[in-house]
């Protein structure tokens, strides 16, 4: 897993200012997740080659009815047990607080690297002024401006060059399958009633599972890392200071995973906090495998599940493709139909495509049905190929691909689900100049 960098301070001295700057420095942003815990964030970024992961923590307020509660120093030490280095950000303006003095306590104390920022330093007046900051007895400091990116290079080059080494670590080559969803929606006792054993603690109580866990399965035929992850909730129902990094560890879960089975509690329904999990899963290209347990529960006529798969679809789309099985985890129905279907769709993302069986389907049905020309330039799309990554995605050359619009890549792409088994794999197609 990636390195992580946590950017940690009091309320308003920029904190999410340059968590935004920081995510949008790739191309290839895996979207930042907000909303899951209440002004917390969590994003991908990388600096001179480093890949890494930061967290906005939000701002730290004794005696606040926030997430993080009452104790500063609890919600510190959290950050910097999940932290390889922390950015400890301070305002210019304000200059130090009796909050940033108790921030500072405790980091003098840790030995990760802690890298002081001093924010909203845009003119040599307030560069004069940040010589207060030595005060904190963390040593030199970085001036910056979170809003403009002044001095935010510096401080990124010190930070990647304090960051860990990666450890070269034996890639386990069986498949990871992420169980994910809401809280309490069946994600342990599933597990439980595969393995046939109790290896998880299951509860009434919302939120017991703190860490993701793997578990080896090796069944029927089937051999693969069963991931359980805690639980995501909406950001109004998080109650709990633990709750922020366990939501962490379940989104990084699904960010390493093959396939992600989300798991549905069929009488709340596919509601938003669900599809917000669904749509990360989506955005880090992951198989996917919804599971809508506790069918059981529901009261049922023949039309019942066609309507309710029909409502899932349709809060998906575009991306429909994606198979949804219905189970009973307490009566263990279908629960092996789930892990049959999750097998397939890590075979489909796994799914390689010879480059002249690619053309041989591609270029006939373009000719047929050609893109449409943009102010008179026709678009011709001449070679394709498959592009040697962990999922599903094409490039296709042609003369202008600045031209071509989404519906297009879209049309293309229900073509080649309609000629190949791609079910709950998202597809990428890119244009590229020829």
């Amino acid at each position: 897993m990636s390195t992580i960098v946590a950017i940690v301070g009091r309320p308003n001295v920029g904190k999410s200012t340059l968590f935004n700057r920081l995510i949008q420095r790739r191309e290839a942003i895996v979207d930042a997740v907000s909303g899951v815990t209440r002004d917390r964030h969590y994003g991908k970024t990388d600096w001179n080659g480093r890949e890494f992961t930061v967290i906005d923590t939000g701002g730290y307020v004794i005696g606040s009815d926030d997430v993080f509660e009452a104790e500063i120093d609890k919600q510190v030490e959290l950050a910097i047990d999940e932290a390889d280095a922390i950015i400890f950000m301070v305002d210019v303006e304000n200059g130090i607080t009796g909050m940033d003095e108790e921030v500072a306590d405790l980091l003098r104390r840790v030995k990760k690297p802690v890298f002081l920022a001093v924010n909203k330093v845009d003119n040599n007046k307030r560069a004069a002024d940040a010589v207060e900051f030595y005060n904190l007895g963390l040593g030199d400091f970085y001036t910056i401006a979170a809003t403009n990116g002044s001095g935010t290079g510096d401080l990124l080059d010190a930070v990647v060059e304090a960051l860990p080494e990666k450890e070269e670590v034996e890639e386990d080559e069986l498949p990871r399958f992420a169980v994910v969803g809401r809280p309490n929606a069946g994600k342990s006792s599933f597990i439980n009633a595969l393995i046939g054993e109790e290896r998880y603690i299951v509860t009434d109580i919302a939120g017991t599972t703190r860490d993701a866990i793997d578990t080896k399965y090796n069944r029927f035929g089937f051999e693969f890392n069963l991931v359980d992850t805690a639980g995501i909730r909406r950001k109004s129902k998080v109650k709990e200071d633990l709750e922020f990094y366990s939501v962490m560890r379940s989104v990084r879960a699904i960010e390493h995973a093959d396939v992600c089975l989300l798991v549905v509690d069929a009488t709340r329904g596919f509601d938003g906090q669900v599809q917000n999990i669904f749509w990360l899963a989506e955005r880090n290209r992951k198989g996917i495998v919804i599971l809508v347990n506790k069918w059981d529960l529901v009261e049922k006529d023949t039309k019942t599940m066609k309507a309710f798969e029909k409502q899932i679809r349709q809060e998906i789309e575009p991306f429909t493709d994606v198979p949804i099985v219905f189970i009973s985890v307490l009566n263990k129905q279908r629960i092996f139909k789930a892990i049959e279907t999750a097998v397939q769709v890590y075979q489909n993302k796994t799914r390689r495509l010879k480059t002249s069986e690619l053309n041989e389907f591609f270029l006939p049905l373009i000719e047929a049905f050609p893109p449409p020309a943009h102010k008179g330039k026709y678009i011709k799309i001449k070679y394709c190929m498959q592009l040697p990554t962990p999922q599903p995605q094409f490039a296709l050359f042609c003369n202008l691909p600045q031209y071509l619009k989404e519906p297009y890549r879209r049309f293309l792409e229900n073509k080649l689900r309609e000629a190949y088994d791609f079910s709950g794999v998202p597809i990428s197609i890119y244009f590229r100049k020829k």
